[in-house]
């Protein structure tokens, strides 16, 4: 009987062991705004330099440096001709299509998770959709966004996530449609330890880096409240929010101890975008959060955009600087304190 009681006085040991050893555990996320590496329509001309094999060359480690690294895909990979979308003058005809063979580059810098819900997976109709989700798929590359794949989880290193993406835009699961939202979230977070949510939302350009807290009408087109959205999103089980659709950085939140960034600009695009002024500055946002999702601390690295569109790191930090004074502005509740090497944390009140 001895035996048996210090066996079981052992076993509660080790059980209890591993279990501090679990909760000291941080998970490493990076997500980054924007990505079109170039596009062959009109013609070729719109492609980077040696085919794009370097086009994420200077960033690449800081992207490598984590268990999870997310992206906003900005366009689609199609290498046939698809249905074009009304468009009067190809030259003044905003449709991204990269190459297929172009897909590598992105599991090459060390991607593992992509939105493809925004404006433009639409631009070469269904054919683009399809060749899109199909080249994703060969690069192991998980995806979410559109009416056909509004949700996806998959596993690393015993963590299990699950990840939804949403836009006001045709073919994508809506952002305006909370309670479909919600109910995404919550069939996720009921089965994986960290949801990352990801939307495309807001106004576009320099004039709309201020979140709000309204919901967002551009062009005609209801872009929805992001902020309200957010915090519904983390109500309902999400613990990351990522944010992109502005074409300009956006301030940071914490809520309920989970993270969201509002806005992670144009991160790699390449010849067809405007990249003046803040629309050519973004950043790789770096998390390091709980196996449960709970927000630790992060570092906001400074990029910039150079020539036609290739990401470099900028020692200026001027994402950095725009993240602080956007977020200062827009959450004077959220008590954040960014350190001079992008490090930011909560600050213990």
């Amino acid at each position: 009987m001895k035996n048996i009681i210090l066996w079981n006085i052992l076993l509660m040991a080790v059980s209890f062991g591993v279990k501090a050893q679990e909760s000291t555990q941080t998970i490493k996320i990076v997500g980054v705004g924007d990505i079109m590496m170039g596009t062959y329509y009109p013609d070729e001309s719109y492609l980077p330099p040696n085919d794009g094999k370097d086009i994420m060359k200077d960033v690449q480690p800081y992207l490598k440096d984590a268990d999870i690294t997310f992206g906003n895909l900005e366009g689609t990979f199609c290498d046939e001709e698809g249905e074009i979308k009304n468009c009067s003058n190809p030259k003044n005809c905003y449709a991204f299509k990269m190459p297929e063979r172009y897909v590598k580059y992105l599991t090459e810098s060390g991607f593992d998770v992509m939105s493809v819900a925004n404006n433009h997976v639409n631009d070469f109709g269904r054919t683009g959709k399809q060749r899109t989700a199909n080249a994703l798929k060969g690069e192991d590359l998980y995806f979410a966004g559109l009416l056909e794949y509004p949700k996806t989880f998959f596993e690393f290193d015993g963590i299990r996530y699950g990840f939804a993406a949403f836009s006001p835009n045709t073919g994508t699961v809506s952002i305006n449609q909370e309670a479909r939202a919600e109910q995404i979230v919550k069939e996720l977070a009921a089965e994986a330890d960290i949801v990352i949510v990801s939307f495309h939302g807001g106004a576009e350009g320099s004039k709309y880096q201020h979140v709000t807290k309204k919901r967002e009408i551009f062009l005609g087109e209801n872009r929805g409240n992001v902020y309200e959205f957010s915090h519904r999103m983390i109500d309902a089980g999400a613990d990351i929010v990522f944010g992109h659709g502005p074409h300009v950085t956006r301030g940071v939140d914490v809520y309920k101890d989970r993270f969201i960034a509002y806005s992670l600009g144009n991160f790699c695009t390449y010849g067809r975008f405007n990249l003046s002024g803040s629309k050519g500055i973004a950043p790789i946002i770096k998390l390091e959060v709980t196996p449960e999702g709970k927000f630790i601390e992060g570092k906001v690295i400074s990029t910039r955009q150079i020539g036609e569109g290739i990401p470099k790191i900028d020692p200026s930090n001027r994402a950095l600087k725009e993240i602080k004074a956007l977020t200062a502005t827009d959450f004077p509740e959220v008590p954040l304190e960014f350190q001079d090497d992008g490090t930011f944390r909560l600050i213990q009140q």
